[in-house]
C-alpha cells in the first residue's frame, strides 16, 4: 500500500508538473467570490478566513525570517484575506507585522485586530498606543482583552475608546477552551462586538453555550487554534479525506478543518497561523467554494472521530 502524502509532498509534486497554487485563476478562487460574514453589531462584512500570528511571527530581528513572514502575509492579502490578529503576548510578532505591512505597503488592506494583555487595568490606552506604533497604524479595527486578564477595567476603557473613535470594535478573548463559564457571563452582560475562542472539529465545547449565545446577543466570533496548534495535521494528514469531501467543497485537510468551523452560522472568521506560503495557500482555499450544511458538518465530525 502506498504511503499517503503530506501537505508538503503534495505541493512539491504539483509544482513539478508546472502547476502552482499561487495562480489565482486556477486554485485561489475555485468558487468565484470570497465568502464573507457580517459583523452583527455593524453589518460590515469580513472574509471568513483570517490570519493569526501566535508563534509564527515571533521571529525577532532575523531578517530572513521576517522576509519569509512578509511573503506569507503577501499571499494572504493576494488571496482575499483581511483580518490579521496579534497580541503583545506573542513576543516580537507586532514588530514583525509592522515591518511586513511597510514592506508590502499594505496598511489599507488589513483589518487589524490586537489585544490588551496586562494586569494593570489603567494601562489600556498606553498599550494600545504602543501596539499602534509597532503596526504603523492610526487605530486598530478591533481591540480585545486577552484571555480575560483584568477584563473589567480594560473593557471599560475600550468602551470609551470606541465612543471616542480610537478603535472601531471591541472584544474579549479566551483560548485552549478555558474559562468558558466566565466568558458566557461576560457575553450575557457586556456590549461586545467580538469574542475570540477556541473551536475546531475535535474541540467542540463552544457549540453547547457560547456559539448559540453569540447568535442570540449579536456578537461576532473569531476562532483561534482551528488546527489545535498543528496537531490535527500531525494526527490526520496521513489519513485519506472521505470520498465525499468534494461535496463539502474540500480538496485537502486544511480546507476540511477550516470549512467545518466557518460553516457554523455563529462563526464570523477563523484565524489559522502558518509560517509557509504553500500552507497559507491551502488555508485560503477555504475562503472559496461551497460550505457544508448542518447535516454535512455532522458527517465531517463523525468521520474525523472515527479515524
Amino acid at each position: 500500500m502506498a504511503t499517503p502524502w503530506s501537505r508538503r509532498q503534495f505541493l512539491a509534486a504539483l509544482a513539478a508538473t508546472g502547476l502552482s497554487l499561487r495562480v489565482p485563476a486556477l486554485m485561489a478562487s475555485p468558487g468565484g467570490a470570497a465568502i464573507t460574514r457580517a459583523i452583527p453589531s455593524s453589518g460590515e462584512s469580513v472574509p471568513i478566513i483570517g490570519m493569526g500570528t501566535w508563534r509564527t511571527f515571533n521571529v525577532g530581528g532575523d531578517q530572513q525570517l521576517v522576509a519569509e513572514r512578509t511573503e506569507v502575509l503577501k499571499t494572504f492579502f493576494e488571496q482575499g484575506g483581511t483580518m490579521v490578529d496579534s497580541s503583545p503576548m506573542y513576543g516580537t510578532a507586532d514588530e514583525v507585522m509592522g515591518e511586513a505591512l511597510v514592506s508590502l505597503n499594505a496598511h489599507d488592506k488589513v483589518f487589524s485586530a490586537n489585544k490588551i494583555w496586562t494586569r494593570d487595568g489603567g494601562a489600556t490606552r498606553e498599550q494600545d498606543q504602543a501596539l499602534r506604533r509597532k503596526w504603523g497604524i492610526d487605530r486598530f479595527d478591533l481591540q480585545q482583552v486577552h484571555n480575560l486578564l483584568s477584563w473589567e477595567s480594560h473593557l471599560d476603557t475600550l468602551q470609551q475608546m470606541k465612543a471616542d473613535g480610537d478603535i472601531r470594535y471591541l472584544g474579549i478573548s479566551t483560548s485552549h477552551g478555558r474559562r468558558h463559564a466566565e466568558l458566557a457571563r461576560i457575553m450575557e452582560q457586556e456590549p461586545l462586538d467580538f469574542v475570540q475562542l477556541t473551536y475546531n472539529v475535535l474541540d467542540r465545547e463552544a457549540e453547547q453555550r457560547l456559539l448559540p449565545l453569540a447568535r442570540e446577543r449579536g456578537i461576532a466570533i473569531i476562532v483561534n487554534r482551528p488546527f489545535q496548534g498543528g496537531s490535527l495535521f500531525r494526527r490526520y494528514q496521513s489519513r485519506p479525506l472521505p470520498a465525499w469531501a468534494g461535496e463539502v467543497g474540500c480538496r485537502n485537510w486544511a480546507e476540511f478543518f477550516l470549512k467545518f468551523i466557518v460553516s457554523h452560522p455563529a462563526v464570523t472568521c477563523a484565524i489559522p497561523a502558518t509560517t509557509r506560503v504553500e500552507h497559507m495557500e491551502e488555508n485560503m482555499g477555504a475562503l472559496y467554494g461551497r460550505l457544508p450544511d448542518e447535516q454535512q458538518r455532522w458527517q465531517m465530525a463523525e468521520y474525523v472521530a472515527g479515524l
